[in-house]
């Protein structure tokens, strides 16, 4: 295993003794007895701790959102890189998914580790030098705890049969041979238990890791443990500190904490004033905005008509019938856009769809173009799929920079309720009352009519909710994994079918839609991907371990 250096805050002043003996403290920086004597600025240490929510959901590979290697999305550009060609190459599979290429574009483990060597060295430090009272200490403990229980299922989830580090520091070894998935998902779970146990309630909190989290977190953590038990009492813990779904499922995602928001429970919030920004709407806001002030951004990754093709009309229920438009020839008939579901409304925006103040225009000559895959290597803001992305995307956000503010929500209500849902039904004792009753609400929230399932045709009514309900919240990809559903052709799975787009052209007031293909060649999911490799600098610095079994 790697050694890693901790880090250092530096101070701007020098820590004075008037003990006649030898002083040992360092003078040009915070020891870690000082750092972590009182409650104030321990919780300063473990700040940062937190920065890996934020790192993790936003960049969950180097390659960009996972949603690129589902149905859900297409980077537009053609280039070799990262947000542009990469994604479509992973998901062409192939020969060129070997160990070392699938390491360099997907996995996380020295990354991963290191952020776990900091919070195990966090737990000692405080157990070591906190003077702070018992009740403190029990609360800085449960933060900890929790985000090391993130970190490895973060790891978890990606590899499996991982190496377990505690708080012990004395046994971190250059050669440890691997725990299996099972022990570290009894690792994990412990450490989530904990938190969820000793975290105070959200109103006590201060804005800091609370018990809401903790019990909805590990509803998503178990399903991948397969511990649908631990789903199904965490969700009811969830509930009876009195989160629930929003009335409007748009307020779900844009509504802040302060604002009221109920739904959500795990919310990571900006200021702009203070320098602390993100980047997100550059990379995704429709490309008009861009091309109305004469500049060049936005629509990196764009929605597909397969992903359209997912909604259901408003009011009534039931999925359009798209063969119309999937003639490559052309059709004047316009897409029932106007008549799709809120989410769809929430979630994409489409030809003639209302966006500060104008109307998108993602067709050919359009403000915010057109461009085709492959041939146009940098479409610079033009979409290629003839849509551009509405929900996470800030409607309010000023152009002219690059700095975002506008929150984001990494778990909420609508989560736990479809996880509880799963769960019903996958445990030893089905409970498809709940699981009904737990989608029921979904759909209602949305206005959408729902009649009580079972068996195969509930499974498959979960699975549909998630994808629309959980849309670019960075889940599918990771759901069809687990599923391993991954490898099943579309549109079961993910194997063997292109992405597509309309094509849109404008003629007076007429437009014809065209279906286009905006892939070279059909994707694949090797079932190898199950699992990610580890990494040659492990395996060439730990003779203990030896590499997966569908990398070998």
């Amino acid at each position: 295993m790697k050694k890693y250096i901790s880090i250092v805050l530096a101070a701007a002043f020098a820590l004075v003794s008037c003990n006649k003996y030898l002083d040992m403290t360092p003078t040009d920086r915070v020891s870690a007895k000082t750092i972590w004597e009182t409650t104030q600025s321990a919780e300063y240490n473990i700040n940062y701790l937190y920065t890996y929510i934020w790192d993790l959901n936003s960049s969950p590979t180097v390659i960009g959102l996972t949603e690129a290697l589902t149905d859900e999305m297409k980077y537009t550009s053609y280039n070799y890189n990262a947000l542009c060609y990469i994604p479509s190459e992973m998901a062409y599979g192939g020969s060129v998914l070997k160990a070392s290429y699938v390491d360099s574009y997907m996995g996380y483990w020295g990354t991963l580790y290191t952020a776990i060597r900091q919070t195990n060295e966090a737990l000692n430090y405080l157990h070591a030098y906190g003077q702070m009272s018992e009740t403190d200490m029990t609360r800085l403990e449960a933060e900890i705890r929790f985000m090391r229980g993130y970190l490895y299922f973060e790891l978890v989830k990606r590899y499996k049969d991982v190496i377990i580090y505690d708080e012990d520091l004395t046994a971190i070894a250059k050669e440890k041979a691997l725990n299996t998935e099972s022990e570290a998902w009894d690792f994990i779970q412990k450490d989530l238990d904990f938190a969820a146990e000793n975290l105070p309630e959200a109103s006590a909190a201060g804005g800091r890791l609370n018990k809401g989290i903790a019990y909805g977190f590990i509803t998503r953590a178990m399903l991948y443990a397969k511990r649908y038990d631990a789903v199904i009492a965490a969700a009811q813990k969830v509930e009876t500190l009195g989160y629930k779904l929003e009335s409007s499922y748009a307020d779900a995602i844009t509504k802040t904490l302060e604002q009221g928001n109920r739904e959500s429970i795990l919310q990571y919030t900006f200021d702009y004033a203070k320098g602390i920004t993100h980047s997100f709407n550059f990379y995704y806001t429709p490309g008009g905005d861009y091309t109305l002030i004469d500049s060049k951004g936005g629509a990196y990754g764009v929605p597909t008509q397969e992903m359209v093709e997912s909604y259901e009309y408003a009011g009534s229920g039931g999925f359009p019938d798209w063969s119309e438009w999937h003639n490559p020839n052309g059709t004047t008939l316009t897409p029932p856009y106007a008549l799709l579901e809120p989410r769809f409304q929430a979630t994409i925006l489409y030809n003639g769809a209302d966006w500060k103040g104008r109307k998108i225009e993602p067709y050919v000559g359009g403000t915010d173009g057109w461009a085709v895959w492959k041939t146009d290597k940098e479409p610079k803001g033009k979409t290629v799929t003839g849509y551009y992305l509405r929900k996470l995307v800030d409607e309010s956000y000023d152009v002219n920079t690059s700095a975002s503010s506008q929150p984001f929500v990494f778990l909420r209500y609508a989560e736990v309720l479809l996880n509880k849902a799963e769960a019903c039904v996958k445990s030893v004792t089905p409970n498809e009352a709940d699981a009904n009753a737990a989608v029921r609400a979904i759909r209602s929230r949305v206005g959408l009519p729902y009649t009580d399932k079972s068996g195969n045709e509930l499974w498959d009514a979960i699975r549909q909710e998630r994808k629309v309900e959980l849309a670019f919240e960075g889940l599918r990809y990771w759901d069809m994994r687990r599923w391993e559903l991954g490898t099943e052709d579309y549109p079961l799975g993910l194997a063997n079918y292109q992405q597509h787009g309309l094509k849109i052209e404008k003629n007076g007031e007429e437009f014809t839609y065209s279906y286009v293909s905006v892939d070279e060649k059909d994707r694949t999911f090797p079932a190898k991907l199950y699992r990610f490799p580890m990494p040659e600098s492990e395996l060439n610095s730990n003779s203990k371990v030896n590499q997966y079994e569908e990398w070998k």
